[in-house]
């Protein structure tokens, strides 16, 4: 079968676009490491960031902080893509072309958890503002010519130029502020709004299976007022409307529907930002860490080697490993709280939380805690913050290991009681 040479200079098109864009040079090289395990056309790949950090040298919290860098600018579109029968979920990434790919249809929507379907087309065609769908790729060929031997001498033909590479890498018109809103916004504007939509969109009851980008542009398509509204009534709106009625995100957004609800209906707040190591966000993290470890994980071969070397053993490793990606609650909630980014959930656990106790770092209280941990696998809280909350001990207890697994199954259980009145 003939190459599909179109496929392969838009691959190329986007790592040249890359390299001469703006971005910053640590953020292109994340990206050009990300281009290494997509296919011709630039599309879906599933990396672990594991895998991304072994191929390009950096550490994993500059891998995440330049894969956000680039999907706010516009240059990959990222989606969790879910596993059928399965609760853990892997980032997809495709890559894109700032003020072009932002306004028209993802391409590869995959699956989401659970076995689902992917939202219909129509979902990221709801706002027809700004441009709406790129239209396709020009068919012209253009020929590039070249110094043979790369210096000054006679020319030769490299190859055909797709249209894609002649697209210009910094228009002014292919920022993401110009891609999401129409008019002009600084970038201070930008960063306030869309952090804002950050912590709003996890809020919503699907989002999961909402268009990211539909909804992002919907949102930014917002005045000022009209957004704190919308953060301010959304909670009342799901509780009155029940969340199996609600639609996708883009539609609440650009329909405005907490406009249309009584006036009777009182705002209920069902989720909410929690604080690095404070109640909520301790809580939270104990309970996801009482199940059992649904992450996956792999052994490297730089790994393998190490093992047959001795310099390792298989059995801690995987120790390790378990730890830190067992749990993919858990990570996340470390991830997040290493960039300074809001970690939203359910306020559920609140009156279960009311009573933790603060617990400062360098106290024998606090070393106590972490030898529960060690004992059973799980990833602790170092260097988070000074200080952190836990379930409250009894006083005057002098066996602390005693008494904090004492207190973590107390808090175990009262959890538990209330998740069975709830499914009563």
């Amino acid at each position: 079968m003939e190459p599909d040479h179109g496929a392969t200079s838009r691959a190329w098109s986007w790592r040249h676009a890359v390299a001469k864009s703006g971005l910053p040079p640590i953020t292109r090289l994340v990206l050009h490491t990300l281009g290494l395990k997509m296919d011709a056309t630039g599309g879906s790949c599933y990396p672990p960031i594991s895998e991304l950090v072994e191929l390009s040298g950096l550490d994993k919290k500059t891998i995440l902080k330049h894969l956000d860098i680039a999907e706010q600018a516009g240059w990959i579109e990222v989606t969790q893509h879910g596993f059928r029968g399965q609760k853990w979920k892997r980032n997809e990434y495709v890559a894109r072309w700032p003020g072009r790919d932002l306004t028209g249809t993802a391409a590869n929507v995959a699956e989401e958890q659970g076995g689902g379907s992917a939202p219909p087309p129509f979902e990221d065609a709801v706002l027809g503002e700004g441009g709406g769908t790129a239209p396709p790729p020009c068919a012209q060929k253009v020929v590039e010519m070249t110094p043979e031997g790369g210096g000054n001498g006679s020319m030769k033909v490299v190859e055909q130029l797709h249209q894609d590479k002649i697209l210009p890498a910094n228009s002014p018109n292919n920022s993401p502020v110009a891609a999401a809103k129409p008019g002009d916004c600084s970038n201070s504007d930008f960063k306030k709004i869309n952090l804002a939509f950050k912590r709003w969109f996890p809020t919503w009851p699907n989002y999961d299976r909402s268009s990211d980008t539909a909804a992002r542009k919907a949102w930014f398509a917002l005045t000022d007022d009209q957004r704190a509204a919308c953060i301010d009534k959304t909670p009342a709106f799901i509780e009155w409307a029940g969340k199996s009625r609600c639609t996708f995100a883009a539609v609440y957004l650009q329909d405005r529907a907490w406009e249309k609800m009584p006036d009777t209906a009182q705002p209920v707040q069902t989720h909410g930002v929690a604080k690095v190591c404070g109640k909520l966000w301790m809580g939270t993290r104990l309970e996801a860490l009482f199940d059992e470890p649904t992450g996956r994980f792999v052994i490297t071969t730089f790994e393998e080697r190490q093992i047959a070397s001795g310099a390792i053993s298989r059995e801690g490793l995987l120790r390790q490993k378990r730890r830190d990606h067992g749990w993919p609650l858990v990570s996340r909630m470390h991830d997040l709280a290493r960039r300074n980014e809001p970690f939203v959930t359910a306020l559920a656990l609140m009156p279960h939380v009311s009573d933790f106790q603060k617990v400062e770092r360098g106290t024998p209280l606090l070393d106590a805690w972490r030898r529960l941990h060690e004992r059973r696998g799980w990833l602790f809280v170092d260097g988070l913050r000074d200080w952190n909350y836990f379930p409250p001990i009894a006083d005057g207890a002098d066996d602390l290991d005693a008494a904090v697994e004492a207190a973590l199954e107390h808090f175990k259980t009262k959890i538990s009681k209330e998740r069975t009145n709830d499914a009563a």
